[in-house]
Formats: C-alpha cells, structure tokens, sequence
C-alpha cells in the first residue's frame, strides 16, 4: 500500500464543523501496520454496515439511506483509492456529498450516524502537523525541503532562489581576500554571505506567505547565525540541524527535522500545561466535562485540550451549554467532546487534540478559560 497524506486546512475543518444535516456518517479507520492489504477495506466496509444499519433503525429517510449506500460503497469498490493511503482514513458522508482524509496520526477507530460530522479526530494534525520545510544552506548551493510525517522528502522549486553565494553577490568566489572597497577578508565574507541570506529570504516569501509550518535550517557557522539575523519568516524553529547540508542526503535531514519537531511539540505542550495549574490556582481553569461545556458555549475557552480517543455521547444545549449524557449511540446524539471541540474552534479559541496521558489530570477534556467561569 502506497502512502498518501490529506492534510485538511483550516476552511475545510471549518467547513466540516459548520455543517448540519439528517444523516450525517463520519467514519475514522487505521490504515496502517495491517498485515492484509485488503483489511483496511474489509474494516471500512464493516463500518459503513454499522452506520447504515444505525439509520435504518433510527427510520432515517429510506432516499437518504440509499443514497449513502451507493457512494460508501463505491469508495470501498475503488480500488486506486485504497492503493494509496496513510496511517487513518477519516470519511464524512451525506446522502449528496462524500469527503475523506488520509491522515498521518494513530486514530481509534469511529462510527458516528448525527446530524453534524465528528471532526475531533481530524484536529490532530492541527495540534501537531508533524510538517517542516528544512532550509538546506551552504556557501556553494541551497535547496528547501518538503518534510511530511510518512511520505519522502521532496526539494521545493523555486524559480528566484539563487544557485550558490558566490554568484548570488556576482563574484567568483566569496573567499576573495582582494579589497573591494570597505569588503574584504573574513568581514567582507560575511557581508558576502548576508547578501546570499537575504537573496534565499526574499525568494522563499512568496511561498511562505501564509504558511505556520517550522522553517528548520540545516547549516553550519557563521551561515546559519547570518541567515537567521535576515530571515523575514516568523516560524524559524530555535534548533538547527548542524551539519554541512551539501553531504547529508534529504532523507536524513528530514529524519532530524521530524526529531526537531517532536521537540517543539514537547516544549509546546509543556508550556500550556504550565499555564493550565497557573489559570488553574486562580480560578482560570477547569477539567469538569459539564464546566468544560457551559464554558465553551460562553466562548470563555481560549486553549482547550481535549482527549481524541474518547467518545461520551450525548446532546449539549445550544444556549446554556448544560450536557445530556445518553449510552445508546442513535441520530440525535453526538460526541460530547466533539461538540466541545466544535464550540471552541468557532469562538476562536485553540483546540490541542491530545493522548488522555497528555491532559491535566488525565481528564477528558481540560480547558483554561479567558475569565474565571
């Protein structure tokens, strides 16, 4: 099975979170680590039977059934599709539009028949992207990379990127000792090297307008002090990979950058839980389910953390955010904490989709607030 990776985009979640309608499937599958290439299907298959037999229990629209019968099943018979895949599928249907993203996370496996779509899963790959270009720069060439959790690096094109130092300033060679006017010696080399960096800085701002992934260099000194005092990017990550980039294969600089990534995840992680018992002690912070929810619904959550395995069912009121806790999965429940999710995500708080281990007190859901509750 070949890997491919669907990262979803903010509008497109947006997209998902905002959607409401009768019969509404959202199915999340391992794809990966299966020792028969035909299981992911198989279990695929098995899914879409235990949402189908759902409605039909629930009397949904035998139109609405029908429908989504024939396009699940076209996606389980599309053999070029399953030929490419990731670590998770996440599919969301309706009876008139069918959507799926190849996911690079472990997900827990999930069928859920509601009038909205369980979008929790996805939201993981916002949390932590586990994507990096890495900045490739020597003296003698540059090269911008394209790291992905699963799938090969790749070298980025870039039509205005300058070939190496020495022609990007128009001289032979930048170790030139001869005056040049105030250049010259070990300072005009650096002077040198900063009209290189800034040459690399302004070809890569097209494409990174409007990108948040960590920019990792791989350099030596002074090259990689001089590129960053010039660099406009506002996600440079802190480490870089030193090594001379013109003798390291791709392959491996993307295996230290996703080492780098891991990293930052950590760090960033361990920054908001420090801030969690801070907001916490001053009454800024809150674990309870039932709090959690009627917080969300106020729009007082400014970072939520929220477990992506755990499924408690249930209905939340629109206006008072007060949770009904059911057992029995049917059409006019939901996920909870999906819902929670969902409420957070459009009142412009942040959502870290997490493993329960990573999560203040091992709750389901933990959520610092924007004032006290």
């Amino acid at each position: 099975m070949n890997s491919h990776v669907d990262i979803p985009n903010r509008d497109q979640i947006n997209q998902l979170i905002a959607h409401r309608e009768p019969s509404s499937i959202s199915i999340v599958i391992r794809t990966a680590g299966s020792s028969q290439s035909d299981a992911p299907r198989i279990e695929m298959k098995n899914a879409i039977d235990t949402a189908l037999d759902q409605l039909r229990a629930d009397d949904a629209d035998k139109d609405d059934i029908v429908a989504l019968e024939a396009s699940l099943g076209d996606l389980v018979d599309d053999a070029e599709f399953w030929r490419f895949q990731s670590t998770s599928l996440a599919v969301f249907a309706t009876p008139t539009m069918l959507k799926t993203f190849r996911l690079p996370n472990n997900l827990h496996h999930a069928v859920v028949v509601s009038d909205r779509f369980f979008v929790k899963s996805l939201l993981r790959t916002v949390t932590f992207r586990q994507a990096a270009l890495v900045l490739a720069l020597a003296q003698g060439s540059v090269r911008l990379i394209s790291v992905s959790p699963d799938a090969d690096p790749f070298e980025v094109k870039l039509g205005a990127m300058p070939s190496d130092a020495a022609s990007a300033v128009g001289k032979s060679s930048i170790s030139d000792r001869s005056p040049s006017g105030k250049i010259q010696g070990s300072e005009g080399q650096k002077v040198r090297i900063a009209q290189y960096a800034r040459q690399v800085d302004q070809a890569m701002r097209p494409f990174l307008n409007g990108q948040s992934v960590p920019l990792i260099i791989a350099a030596t000194q002074p090259i990689d002090s001089i590129f960053r005092s010039v660099c406009t990017y506002a996600n440079v990550a802190e480490t870089s990979i030193d090594v001379n980039p013109e003798t390291t294969s791709d392959v491996d600089l993307a295996s230290r950058a996703r080492t780098i990534l891991d990293r930052i995840y950590a760090a960033d992680l361990a920054t908001v839980r420090e801030l969690y018992e801070l907001r916490e002690s001053q009454g800024r912070a809150v674990s309870d389910v039932a709090d959690v929810a009627r917080a969300a619904t106020m729009g007082m959550v400014d970072t939520l953390m929220v477990d992506i395995d755990d499924v408690l069912l249930g209905t939340i009121d629109e206006e008072t955010g007060m949770v009904s806790f059911e057992t029995t999965p049917h059409a006019t429940n939901y996920g909870v904490l999906d819902e929670i999710t969902r409420r957070v995500w459009t009142h412009g708080g942040r959502v870290m989709a997490l493993r329960r281990d990573d999560i203040p007190g091992g709750a389901s859901a933990a959520a610092i607030l924007r004032f006290s509750l």
